[in-house]
């Protein structure tokens, strides 16, 4: 649930109940664009990750409403790694959480465009993962553990090593002591199975709730999630206000209990020279079909709404992003 009580299918309902849906056809209709981008490249993430899922059905949906001829999704490494591929040029559009995109906003790319937004698309939840049978119980337990925290390039690298800083815990990349924390750049796939083969005592993790990875690995080996949000006032001050308090539901993954996280809100990103077009198509793809856009092993929030939709923290809105929000709710 978004903090204004809104998810995308609420949103939906809401639209469909007062005609609203309806009363968008006709600029919705006119979104098309006249002649469509031969072809685009959605920068994904790693395999059963809730990047390489809403990337997969954005592509679709690209390729299905004729915004481009061809769309095809690219496996990736994850935020940090999609920016990198936006300014290179090697994708046209790109998931990413939002403070890895500040990383790089206002930096111009060799091909002359800067990362803007198209929109904000859901939120993205911090899993700290546990085995259930393990005494840890905070992350002031991890002094002297060994914890996977995600590969070079992707938003987990970033975001937990400030997780760490806030919390006070010293890392290391090798060796061991009693007070430092190994670190080991491990994904999602590679940490869980890591997790349960107990060479790692924890994994960190940022995506949608559920995760289809952890899902699955869960019902082999029983995990507990780790409450993080008493360090939401140190990230916030240290690294500026890309960070939310979000709430994990009970049973998210069966048997689990509600816990307190970290959220982050994950941006549809662009470069700014791409055609207003194609950018203003994408973004009323978004409102208009916004339904086709939600994982089936997701319940994460979904954001559709004009007024969550433009909320891109430091990111801009593609000028003819900005454009396209107003013309469908002024």
């Amino acid at each position: 649930m978004s903090r204004d009580g809104l998810t995308r299918r609420t949103v939906l309902r809401a639209l469909l109940a007062t005609g609203a849906v309806s009363a968008l056809t006709p600029a919705l209709a006119s979104c098309t664009p006249t002649s469509r981008a031969a072809s685009m490249v959605v920068a994904g993430g790693e395999s059963g990750g809730f990047y390489l899922e809403f990337a997969t059905l954005l592509a679709d949906s690209l390729q299905r409403h004729r915004v481009a001829s061809v769309a095809s999704v690219e496996i990736t490494g994850g935020s940090l790694d999609n920016v990198k591929k936006l300014l290179d040029g090697e994708a046209t559009l790109a998931v990413a959480l939002a403070d890895a995109a500040s990383l790089s906003a206002g930096q111009e790319s060799q091909h002359g465009g800067k990362i803007v937004a198209l929109g904000r698309v859901y939120e993205n939840y911090v899993h700290a993962l546990v085995r259930k049978d393990s005494p840890i119980s905070s992350i002031k337990d991890l002094a002297g553990r060994t914890v996977a925290v995600g590969t070079e390039g992707s938003g987990t690298s970033l975001i937990t090593p400030r997780l760490f800083d806030v919390a006070k815990l010293s890392t290391i990349t090798a060796g061991s002591s009693n007070k430092a924390v190994t670190v080991l750049p491990l994904g999602l796939n590679d940490g869980l199975a890591a997790l349960a083969e107990k060479s790692v005592d924890a994994l960190f993790w940022c995506g949608g709730v559920p995760t289809a990875s952890i899902t699955q690995a869960h019902a082999t080996t029983p995990f507990s999630l780790l409450d993080l949000s008493a360090l939401l006032p140190g990230l916030s001050q240290e690294y500026g206000t890309f960070y939310d308090r979000v709430l994990i539901p009970a049973n998210s993954y069966a048997g689990m209990d509600a816990v307190w996280s970290i959220g982050v809100a994950n941006l549809l990103l662009c470069r700014s020279d791409l055609d207003d077009a194609t950018v203003k198509a994408t973004v009323k793809l978004l409102v208009g079909h916004g339904d086709e856009l939600i994982p089936q092993s997701s319940v994460g929030v979904q954001f559709l709404s004009s007024e969550t939709l433009i909320n891109t923290a430091d990111i801009p809105l593609h000028p003819a992003a900005a454009a396209a929000y107003r013309e469908l709710h002024g």
